[in-house]
């Protein structure tokens, strides 16, 4: 697996003098290519920039030089294993970072055990990767499916509403009406109906029939179809083309990156949580990270490279608590219940399931002059101690 190994060319055009003989090697197995690949280079400029924030820009901790190693598991469970393989055993990484797809990651997991590695998540999202299919060398920066739905729940539940959504049919879209179908219960809404497309899918015509078939003698204040989505497709704008008003539907949705936004300007006030846009946050680090992004690519920083740069500070700052990079075990005790500033605040790792306990943010969609997307606007803040997330493992 050679051919998925390369040197890193730092996207901050940083200098790694003396990577060479660094004594930290941090490997980034993610999916450059492929489907999500605007998701991984997001990620990976976060990853770079957060190393270089934490390190103040010096790209060293405790004066050793940071070398950062690339694989791309090209969206295929068998070569992100092999990927993982390759960066623990052939490039000596001592912690490696990645990938995007849940089925990769899941993949990849029984690797970081086998070679007794670090493995930090991000940005896969399916809740087994810190649940069922966890293993104690699984830290994620990430939110995890349940962070979403209870999140999405609080903003769209209550008591008189009905829900019916729409997902794709893999792990990520599974755990995820999973997890949201838990949630939702807790507010008084009711879910009536459970869809689910393969992740390829184009035309929603025949799944858009089948909900609104189901929510059509449905009596409630409110119905929501509500879209759990990764990747192309475009579910909601096919079916917002459908008028689903005519059933008394609202689409409604979790947060995306800005191209994905520009379908949420079809829809003004539609409401749900999201995970970040660069304008709700208000801390020092999403003020450097604002900047900086704008400075060097022209752009506010996206969804995804935000949840990078927090992996890049985790990794930082477990480094700098264990007094190293080459003691497993050091890092795993420094990191159970470690808290971080990142560019959406405080977060934790949770002692029990290592997952990263964070803030996640309701919004409404609104549309502003300028702007060819639609701008998730706050409503309110769901901090850490507003979600019970479960511990699923």
């Amino acid at each position: 697996m050679r051919d998925c190994w390369k040197m890193l060319v730092p996207a901050a055009a940083i200098a790694l003098a003396g990577a060479a003989n660094a004594e930290i090697r941090i490997a980034h197995v993610y999916g450059q290519t492929g489907a999500l690949e605007a998701y991984a280079e997001q990620s990976h400029i976060g990853l770079m920039l957060g190393l270089e924030y934490a390190t103040e820009g010096t790209m060293e901790i405790d004066g050793e030089p940071i070398e950062v190693l690339e694989f791309d598991t090209q969206l295929d469970p068998a070569i992100g294993r092999a990927a993982l393989a390759e960066a623990y055993g052939d490039a000596d990484a001592q912690i490696a970072v990645g990938p995007v797809s849940s089925g990769v990651a899941l993949a990849m997991l029984p690797v970081a055990e086998e070679y007794e590695r670090i493995l930090i998540v991000e940005p896969a999202v399916a809740d087994s990767i810190t649940g069922e299919n966890w293993n104690r060398y699984i830290f994620r920066t990430g939110r995890n499916s349940s962070q979403d739905a209870i999140a999405n729940a609080v903003a769209l539940g209550g008591e008189g509403v009905a829900v019916a959504t729409l997902a794709q049919d893999y792990a990520f879209g599974r755990d995820g009406v999973s997890a949201f179908r838990e949630a939702l219960a807790d507010t008084g809404a009711d879910l009536v109906h459970e869809e689910y497309v393969p992740t390829d899918t184009t035309d929603f015509t025949a799944a858009a029939e089948r909900i609104f078939n189901a929510m059509e003698g449905v009596e409630a204040e409110r119905k929501f179809l509500f879209i759990i989505w990764a990747g192309g497709g475009n579910p909601m704008s096919a079916i917002n083309a459908m008028d689903p008003s005519r059933f008394g539907v609202e689409i409604a949705t979790g947060g995306n990156i800005l191209a994905a936004l520009t379908a949420y300007r079809e829809l003004p006030g539609l409401e749900g949580a999201t995970y970040y846009y660069y304008e709700i946050p208000e801390n020092p680090v999403n003020d450097w990270l604002v900047e900086t992004h704008l400075d060097r690519y022209g752009t506010p920083p996206d969804f995804f490279t935000a949840g990078g740069m927090a992996a890049g500070i985790a990794v930082v700052e477990a480094i700098r608590a264990a007094g190293g990079a080459d003691d497993t075990e050091a890092l795993i005790a420094a990191m159970e219940g470690m808290e971080w500033e990142t560019p959406k605040g405080t977060m934790m790792f949770r002692p029990e399931d290592h997952q990263a306990l964070q803030s996640m943010y309701h919004f409404v969609t609104e549309v502003q002059d300028g702007v060819d997307y639609g701008v998730p606007v706050l409503v309110r803040e769901l901090g850490i101690e507003d979600m019970d997330i479960p511990i699923r493992n």
